[in-house]
This record gives structure tokens, C-alpha cells and sequence, in this order.
């Protein structure tokens, strides 16, 4: 049986920042997710990014197909608004009631090659279903939202009430103690940095954690589980962004 294995807490994904880093975190950050240069400019300042690679990073960034510019205006490029909508998501779930139903995707689609395996199991993983064996994924039913349209042209998807109990199950597929210790190691990573650019880098590494957070019922969680006080730790530095480019856009 397969797992989503969790990072461990000591290499939670915290990444050095680089210019272009600093840039998707705050575009990722912001509805609608374009910012004028010369905000740019202002907002990376205190990450340690001067204006001249601010400039050679968004010329990259534009002719990778990251951004897109309008006049001095750059914005996310509908493959980042894709990234925006999947963090969006993780920051605030949509869940629903749970009634002991499970999700059950069976693979029935052959002949598919290597890369075409990988993006399927990618897709899968992102709507937050966890492999129990070859070809078979499955996960609580308490998301509200529907399942692709297009997925049933490669597998068979049904509910389900597995026999073994659902607390031992979810267990077994998404190891609980794992993705807790690692938001905790967040959580003790932003709250000690106190350099905008070492507050940046936590949070970037938290809400990449909260992508492969599996939204369980709360009855399948421990009782301490770090979920929802990550998110909250997320949101409001989000908030704390927002209102630094609202008090730039005063001073303007």
C-alpha cells in the first residue's frame, strides 16, 4: 500500500528565496493577482531584492510564461491562476458534512506512458485522494467539490464504506504524526523570524505544506492536529500583505 509520505520537519520545505520566488509569493498573495512595477519595486525591497534584478527577474519570468504584462502591469499567467486557485483552496477548504462515504477512483485506462502516468497520479494527489494500492485512490467524502468530468474517462469512480474502520484507514494513507510535526515546525519557524525575508520563506514553505494538508473529517484527526492553525497563521500574514500594498497604494 502506498502513503503520502510526510516532509520531515527538519526539511520542511523552507527554501532560500530568489528574486522570482519573492515575486510568486506576493502575486500569489494578492486578488487580482497583478501588481504595477513600481509596487513591485517598493514590496521587494525588504526581501533584500534591489531593482535591477527585480527587472532581469520579471523579464525572465514573462518569457517563461510565468507572467504576463500589460504596459507596467505584471500579472499571473493562467497556469499560476491555476496555482492561485489550488492555494486559495488549501487556505480555505470547502468541506462538507461527512456521512461515511468514501471516494473510490479505480484506474482502468492502459497503454499509458510513463509521463501520462506521473500527471495522473499528480492530478489524483491534488484532489487530495491517497493510493491504497496500484490503480486504486480513494479519501473521505467530505470535500465539496465534484470530482473532474474528465476523469471517468480513465477510471471508474463510485462512494465506498471500506470494512476496515475509517480512523485506522486514514491513518494507514496519510500518516498523521508526520504532516503534524512538520506544521508545527512551521508554525515555531514563523513565529521566531523576525526579517521579512525569513517570515516570507516560512510562510511560502507553510502554505505549500497546507497543499498536501487531506482535509479529514475532524472524527479521523487527532484532537491536536496543527491543520487549521496553520491556515489561520497563513491567512493572516497574507492579510498583513495586503494591508502593506494598501498603504503603498495611499502613499502613491
Amino acid at each position: 500500500m502506498r502513503t503520502n509520505v510526510p516532509v520531515e520537519p527538519d526539511t520542511a520545505g523552507l527554501r532560500p528565496l530568489s528574486a522570482r520566488s519573492v515575486v510568486l509569493s506576493l502575486l500569489l498573495g494578492v486578488h487580482p493577482p497583478e501588481l504595477p512595477v513600481k509596487d513591485l519595486v517598493r514590496l521587494v525591497e525588504p526581501f533584500g531584492v534591489g531593482g535591477s534584478t527585480l527587472r532581469a527577474a520579471l523579464s525572465r519570468m514573462v518569457a517563461a510564461g510565468d507572467l504576463r504584462r500589460t504596459d507596467a502591469v505584471y500579472r499571473l499567467s493562467d497556469r499560476l491562476l491555476a496555482r492561485q486557485r489550488r492555494q486559495d483552496d488549501a487556505v480555505h477548504p470547502r468541506t462538507r458534512a461527512w456521512d461515511g462515504d468514501w471516494e473510490m477512483v479505480v484506474i482502468t485506462a492502459t497503454g499509458r506512458g510513463p509521463a501520462e502516468r506521473a500527471d495522473l497520479r499528480a492530478r489524483l494527489a491534488g484532489l487530495r485522494l491517497a493510493e491504497l494500492r496500484e490503480g486504486v485512490w480513494l479519501r473521505p467524502a467530505n470535500l465539496d467539490r465534484p470530482l473532474p468530468a474528465g476523469l471517468r474517462r480513465l477510471a471508474l469512480t463510485s462512494l465506498a464504506r471500506p470494512d476496515e474502520p475509517a480512523r485506522e484507514l486514514a491513518a494507514r494513507l496519510w500518516p498523521p504524526a508526520g504532516w503534524a510535526a512538520t506544521a508545527r515546525s512551521l508554525l515555531a519557524h514563523a513565529a521566531r523570524a523576525d526579517r521579512p525575508a525569513d517570515r516570507l520563506t516560512a510562510y511560502a514553505a507553510a502554505v505549500r505544506h497546507l497543499l498536501t494538508d487531506p482535509v479529514l473529517p475532524s472524527g479521523l484527526l487527532p484532537s491536536d492536529w496543527p491543520g487549521e492553525a496553520l491556515r489561520t497563521a497563513y491567512a493572516d500574514y497574507r492579510s498583513e500583505l495586503a494591508a502593506a500594498l494598501g498603504a503603498q497604494d495611499r502613499r502613491s
